[in-house]
C-alpha cells in the first residue's frame, strides 16, 4: 500500500546542521567548475565539438560548470533510437514505469542540497527558492508515479448485457521536452517524467542558461535505473535542436515552457504536417502571464502588501507566476504605496549563494538588458517610486523597481517584462479592478485581498487566470494542491501537477468483446 501523496517539506535553514549542509554543498558544486556533462543517445555518454559555459549570474566571471551542445543532427539520431525505446517501454505496466519516479525520489532526497546548490549558483536562485525548486522536482515524482499508476487501473464504464466493455489509457510515441531556465529541475523533472510515466519517450533540451542542473537530473535517472533510451539528453539552442525535434515527422508531441514568442512558434511550426508524418502534434505549452494581485479598501493591507512585494520580487520576478502589475483601491492607494516602499527599500539584494539574499541576479545578460530597457520605458508611463538601476557590477542585479500611477493600457503594465518591476494602478471601483485585471492578453495566476466576502464571489466568477488566489501571494503553486496552468496566451492551461495532466501524454483506447 503506498502512502498518500504529501508534498516534500522545505528545509530549515535557521538549524544550525541544516545551514552547514547546505554550505558545504555550495563549496563542493564550486569545485565542479571544471567538470564536462556529455549528451546521452540511446545511453552512451556523448562529447561534441562545442561546449555551453554555464555562467553563475551572481559572478559573471565564475563558470559552473560546461555541457556538450548538441546539433540538429543529434536530436535526429536521439528520435530515432526514442523510437525504438518507444517499442519496448510503452508494453511495460504503468505500476512498473512509476516504481523508477519512485526510486529517483529517493536519489533525489538524497541529493537534495546538492542539486539546490547547483541552482543557487547556475540559477542564481536563493537558498529558499533553490530549496523550493528542488522539493517540487520530487512532488512531481511522487505525485505523477501515483497518478500512473491509478491509470493503469480499470477505468469505470457502464456496462451492458452480452458485451465485455474496457477502457485503456496508452502513450502517444516520442516526445520532445522544452524546458526552461527558471525553475530548471522542478518544471523539467515534471515535463520529463510525467512523458515517460505515461508510456512515452523522450528527447529532452533543457535551456541555455541552465544546462549542468540538467545533466543532473540525468545522472539521477540513470542511477534509478530508467533504461537507456528513454531519456535522451540533447542540450543545444532552440534553432537547431529545438526546431528539429518540433520539426521531425516522428514527434508526437511537444511539452514547452517558455516565452510566449517561442511557444507561439512552437505551436505554428507543430501544426505543419511533416512528409511522413502520420498523426496531428499535440503541444503542451505554458507560456508566461501578466499576474496581477487586486486589493480592495476592506482588506488587510499590511498582509497584502507583504504578500505583493513577496510575489513581485522574490527571485528578482523571474516566475510566470510573479506579480507585476498591483490594482489597488483609489481610496487605500496612498496607504499601499507606503507599506509597499517600506518593505521593498527593506530586500536585501546580493550574491545568492549568500544566506542572507532575499533578492538575486536576473539570469543573464539578455535577462538584463530587457529588464532594463522596460524600467526606461517605465519612466516615460508612470512614476519611478524606487529602484530603477542595477544593483552591482559583477552580476545580472536589478533593484527591485517599483512604478507608480501607471495606467491599465501602458507598455509596463501590459508586456511580460520577467523582472524586478512591479507598476501600481489605481482603480475607482473592485469591478473596475477586476476589469483591469482582465484586460491583458494573458490569464495565468491572481490574486484578490479582501475581507468582502461579495467581493471574493465576483472575483472567483469574473477574474479570468487559471490560477486565482484570496488572501495570498500568486507564486508558491504546490503540486497536487494548486494544480497549475493559465487561459489565453499564458499556454494550454495544462494543470501540471494536477489530476488531469497524465492525460495529455496518452490516448484512450476501448475494447469491447460480444459474449
Amino acid at each position: 500500500m503506498l502512502p498518500e501523496f504529501r508534498n516534500e517539506p522545505f528545509s530549515q535553514f535557521s538549524h544550525p546542521d541544516v545551514r552547514a549542509q547546505m554550505i558545504a554543498a555550495i563549496e563542493a558544486v564550486k569545485r565542479e567548475q571544471d567538470n564536462k556533462y556529455p549528451l546521452y543517445i540511446d545511453g552512451e555518454a556523448i562529447a561534441t565539438e562545442k561546449l555551453i559555459e554555464s555562467i553563475n549570474p551572481s559572478r559573471k566571471e565564475e563558470i559552473v560548470g560546461r555541457v556538450y551542445e548538441g546539433t540538429a543532427e543529434h536530436a535526429q539520431r536521439a528520435i530515432a533510437g526514442a523510437a525504438r525505446a518507444f517499442t519496448w517501454w510503452s508494453k511495460k505496466s504503468f505500476a512498473e514505469r512509476a516504481r523508477y519516479l519512485f526510486k529517483a525520489a529517493a536519489i533525489m532526497r538524497r541529493r537534495k542540497f546538492e542539486l539546490s546548490a547547483t541552482m543557487v549558483l547556475e540559477a542564481g536562485k536563493t537558498w529558499a527558492e533553490a530549496d523550493a525548486d528542488t522539493a517540487e522536482a520530487i512532488d512531481f515524482l511522487e505525485f505523477y508515479a501515483r497518478e500512473a499508476i491509478r491509470l493503469g487501473e480499470p477505468q469505470p464504464l457502464t456496462r451492458i448485457r452480452e458485451e465485455d466493455n474496457e477502457l485503456y489509457y496508452i502513450p502517444l510515441g516520442v516526445g520532445a521536452i522544452i524546458t526552461p531556465w527558471n525553475f530548471p529541475l522542478a518544471i523539467l523533472t515534471g515535463m520529463t517524467t510525467s512523458a515517460i510515466v505515461a508510456g512515452n519517450t523522450v528527447v529532452l533540451k533543457p535551456a541555455m542558461q541552465t544546462p549542468v542542473i540538467a545533466a543532473k537530473f540525468m545522472e539521477v535517472m540513470k542511477e534509478a535505473g530508467v533504461p537507456a533510451g528513454v531519456i535522451q539528453f540533447v542540450p543545444g539552442a532552440g534553432e537547431t535542436v529545438g526546431e528539429a525535434l518540433v520539426d521531425h515527422p516522428q514527434t508526437r508531441f511537444i511539452s514547452f515552457t517558455g516565452s510566449r514568442r517561442i511557444g507561439c512558434r512552437i505551436y505554428e511550426r507543430a501544426a505543419k504536417v511533416q512528409p511522413g508524418q502520420i498523426w496531428l502534434k499535440r503541444v503542451i505549452a505554458e507560456m508566461g502571464g501578466k499576474d496581477a494581485i487586486v486589493v480592495d479598501e476592506h482588506a488587510d493591507l499590511d498582509d497584502a502588501a507583504r504578500q505583493i512585494v513577496a510575489s513581485a520580487f522574490h527571485f528578482a520576478g523571474q516566475k510566470c507566476s510573479a506579480c507585476s502589475r498591483a490594482i489597488l483601491h483609489e481610496s487605500i492607494y496612498d496607504e499601499m504605496v507606503e507599506r509597499l516602499l517600506a518593505i521593498t527599500k527593506d530586500l536585501r539584494v546580493g550574491e545568492a549563494d549568500n544566506a542572507d539574499s532575499q533578492v538575486g541576479p536576473v539570469i543573464d545578460e539578455g535577462a538584463f538588458q530587457k529588464v532594463m530597457s522596460y524600467i526606461e520605458i517605465g519612466q516615460g508611463e508612470g512614476t519611478l517610486l524606487c529602484g530603477g538601476k542595477p544593483a552591482s557590477e559583477h552580476g545580472y542585479f536589478i533593484e527591485p523597481t517599483i512604478f507608480g500611477d501607471v495606467q491599465p493600457t501602458a507598455r509596463i503594465a501590459q508586456e511580460e517584462i520577467f523582472g524586478p518591476v512591479l507598476a501600481l494602478i489605481k482603480a475607482g471601483s473592485f469591478e473596475e479592478a477586476i476589469d483591469i485585471a482582465n484586460g491583458t492578453d494573458y490569464g495565468l495566476t491572481g490574486s484578490v485581498f479582501s475581507r468582502d466576502r461579495d467581493h471574493l464571489e465576483y472575483a472567483r466568477v469574473n477574474f479570468q487566470v487559471g490560477n486565482l488566489y484570496f488572501n495570498r501571494k500568486s507564486t508558491g503553486a504546490l503540486v497536487g494542491v494548486h494544480p497549475f496552468g493559465g487561459f489565453n496566451m499564458s499556454g494550454t492551461d495544462s494543470k501540471a501537477g494536477g489530476r488531469d495532466y497524465l492525460l495529455q501524454f496518452t490516448q484512450a483506447k476501448a475494447v469491447s468483446e460480444r459474449l
